[in-house]
């Protein structure tokens, strides 16, 4: 099987349309973050990548998948609001006051419970409440590390490994920022109860207030969440959400100088998007982009047609011109039933992939008679062979012992 890109049907609406690649465009919106994206939440689009997919160390934002893990125990009903941990010598030693870094002030040998210790996670941002939580849940702070990876690539990212409950500096401890606006997405839409912690403003324990540490809060701009983290090796981050006129855009970033600049450049980026994108639909439930080519069957290909209809944001009150790419792994083999995910329209504004939608075939195809198979098969040989010439001409392909 090879990976197959096929060409779209060209579609015009609404000052759009769907075409061959298009040569690459520069990113219409720069920003001074190294590592930033932009996503609308209910698209699933990208407005901004720059960065997006490079592995970088996460500082305290690696308590979002902390704080994921908590909140999945609590749905699954192996963990209630209500239940005690108690604070070890070693989350006071390596998390608390003594460590040096961000604490919700625990006392060694006190029993917490998790709603308490949940509120210190993430409006105080609190080591020692992170490493209470991992060690309650899984014994020790390294087997929760490995729940966290575990529980990462269950929600399908990929790239991201996590070393320790807090964000601390650590061997092999990266995340992408795709993948934690992604994972703000999940948290958003699976825990919305619990989500709204993140929009807390402050968080009084041990007779210390602490304020939420996420600038975008007081910026009256819509934001509800996430959380903010700094170590000297990732520099500034933020994973923010905001909502306006019922529009929800997850801005992630990494890399900036200060926290002053981390403010300002996550403000600038979100108020982008709101003042330059709305969401309009693209295609239609059941609209035919396209054929792939099909392999012993009765016809030679099949209509590749969306599932649902395709939304995406667009530039407000002008055209904007995009393209797409129809990828499957092919040919594909007969027989093949009538609505079977078989390819992915992937969806690029210029250099950046905003999206992509599964597609399914549009009819049935039997498998084609011994001839017609045999011809195929034939064919399929011949060009296998072309490829391999090819691979050897260029240098490519499977290296051999």
């Amino acid at each position: 099987m090879f990976l197959f890109a096929a060409r779209c049907a060209a579609i015009g609406l609404m000052g759009m349309a769907i075409v061959r690649p298009l040569p690459v465009l520069s990113q219409s919106f720069q920003t001074t973050a190294p590592h930033a994206v932009l996503l609308d939440v209910e698209t699933g689009a990208f407005l901004l990548d720059v960065g997006g997919d490079q592995l970088v160390a996460p500082a305290s934002i690696a308590k979002l998948m902390t704080a994921e893990v908590v909140f999945h125990e609590i749905a699954s009903g192996r963990l209630k609001l209500d239940d005690e941990f108690v604070v070890s010598d070693n989350a006071w030693r390596k998390g608390g006051a003594p460590a040096g870094g961000s604490s919700m002030f625990l006392v060694p040998g006190s029993r917490i419970k998790i709603t308490d210790l949940i509120q210190g996670l993430i409006v105080a941002s609190g080591n020692d409440a992170a490493i209470t939580l991992a060690e309650g849940i899984s014994g020790t702070e390294e087997n929760f590390a490995r729940l966290m990876t575990q529980r990462a690539r269950e929600l399908g990212l990929s790239k991201s490994t996590f070393r320790n409950a807090s964000g601390w500096s650590a061997p092999e401890q990266r995340v992408t920022m795709r993948e934690m606006a992604k994972l703000s997405e999940h948290i958003i839409r699976t825990y919305p109860d619990l989500y709204k912690i993140f929009a807390q403003r402050e968080f009084t324990w041990n007779k210390t207030k602490q304020q939420n540490r996420n600038p975008l809060l007081s910026m009256d701009m819509g934001a509800d969440g996430l959380k903010t983290g700094f170590i000297d090796e990732s520099g500034y981050a933020l994973v923010g959400s905001s909502v306006q006129n019922g529009q929800r855009m997850i801005l992630a970033v990494s890399g900036l100088r200060s926290a002053r600049d981390r403010q300002v450049e996550s403000k600038k980026i979100l108020d982008w998007g709101f003042r330059t994108f709305e969401v309009k639909s693209l295609l239609g439930r059941d609209a035919k982009v396209g054929e792939a080519t099909i392999y012993g069957g009765t016809r030679a290909s099949v209509g590749l047609m969306t599932q649902g209809e395709i939304r995406l944001p667009v530039p407000r009150g002008g055209p904007d011109r995009m393209s797409a790419r129809i990828i499957y792994k092919g040919p594909l083999k007969a027989p093949i039933a009538q609505g079977t995910e078989v390819a992915k329209l992937h969806i690029f504004r210029g250099q950046t992939k905003v999206m992509e939608a599964p597609l399914v075939t549009q009819e049935p195809v039997e498998q084609g008679s011994l001839t017609r198979r045999a011809s195929d098969a034939a064919f399929e040989l011949g060009r296998n062979i072309l490829r391999g010439s090819l691979n050897k001409t260029t240098g490519k392909g499977e290296a051999k012992p």
